[in-house]
């Protein structure tokens, strides 16, 4: 600090000093816990990788951008460490195989030393200011989310992200368990807007204290078991009206391809959660209601394959799992059996 030279008591310009250079330290403090690590799995994402890790470089708060290339067969690595070439902000980590996004986030949350992060998809990205803005509502939260902008992947460029037409919020709100199961019990012919497809910012103090990481069993759902399971800890939640977090809506996302196995997975994972003492009576009635959602899904699985392999034992025996889940199927059914009349014209 370069001083002048003043006529005043040297005790009290040297108490001055003190007291700014204190000031200067809190300052400092404050700072350094408001940064952010941005950390984004990305698989087979060289079209789209710089876009994203671009839009995470133009944020100011964020300290380091983290990429885990999960063994990607395109050059989605090497283009991720382009756009580090003139900042050193950029951290590129390569997998030897796929294994998933839940096993390379939690690569990621072991390289990052922020105090909080920011979940990233390798083909989305931030609109400017996004991580300011959801700092200035972080200071008595753990999650801090804002709904997502939606735009399809061919419309990038030409029009701006704008937010799903359904159930918007506009003020902020509180995000409980109860309300984050509902939300994720999958409605069909509506635009997808499920609650555990949220990408917040993660208080790093909280995953830690409770050894919480992502189930790298899973590779549907990942997010959703993530937050679930800190909810039912009690984590703070606090979800914010759309602050620039845009969501490219692709034919080929890897949300909307899925197996039989990996829906199984993302069923049973609510199973985890049931052996918790501290859930309400209304949270294990939704609990079983996703639980119950997902399995539709899985049944229907299992009747096309039962179809396919006439294997009737099996079919008849998806029905019975619960009324519910025969009465979806019945729908389904019938569904397809009135698109191929239309289809063939019958």
């Amino acid at each position: 600090m370069k001083l002048m030279s003043v006529h005043t008591d040297g005790g009290r310009l040297n108490a001055r000093l003190v007291a700014r250079g204190e000031a200067v330290e809190v300052r400092k403090a404050a700072v350094i816990a408001r940064t952010v690590d941005v950390i984004i799995a990305a698989w087979n994402r060289s079209d789209t990788i710089e876009r994203a890790v671009l839009s995470a470089l133009a944020e100011p708060e964020v300290r380091d951008v983290i990429v885990v290339d999960d063994g990607s067969s395109d050059d989605t690595a090497a283009r991720a460490g382009q756009c580090g070439a003139k900042d050193g902000r950029v951290v590129v980590e390569q997998l030897p195989s796929n294994l998933g996004p839940a096993a390379a986030r939690n690569v990621a949350l072991e390289i990052s030393t922020a105090p909080w992060v920011a979940i990233l998809d390798g083909d989305d990205f931030f609109l400017p200011g996004r991580i300011r803005r959801l700092l200035a509502n972080a200071d008595e939260w753990d999650f801090v989310a804002d709904e997502l902008l939606q735009i399809h992947a061919d419309r990038v460029g030409n029009e701006t992200p704008a937010p799903t037409p359904c159930d918007r919020h506009l003020e902020p709100w509180r995000l409980g368990l109860e309300q984050f199961l509902l939300g994720n019990v999958r409605r069909y012919g509506i635009l997808r807007k499920e609650l555990g497809f949220l990408k917040p910012l993660i208080r790093r103090s909280f995953l830690d204290r409770h050894h919480l990481r992502y189930n790298e069993a899973l590779r549907l759902g990942e997010d959703y078991a993530l937050y679930a399971r800190a909810l039912a800890l009690r984590a703070r939640f606090l979800v914010i009206p759309a602050e620039g977090y845009a969501s490219v809506v692709r034919a080929d996302s890897i949300s909307g391809r899925h197996d039989k196995r990996d829906l199984e997975l993302l069923r049973d994972s609510d199973l985890e959660l049931t052996v918790s003492r501290t859930l309400t009576p209304r949270e294990r009635r939704a609990l079983k209601k996703h639980y119950l959602s997902v399995d539709c899904r899985v049944q229907w699985l299992t009747v096309i394959e039962a179809l396919k392999s006439r294997r009737y034992a099996q079919f008849l025996a998806a029905f019975c799992r619960s009324p519910k889940v025969s009465l979806f199927l019945i729908i389904r059914l019938f569904e397809q059996v009135c698109q191929r009349v239309v289809k063939t014209g019958i």
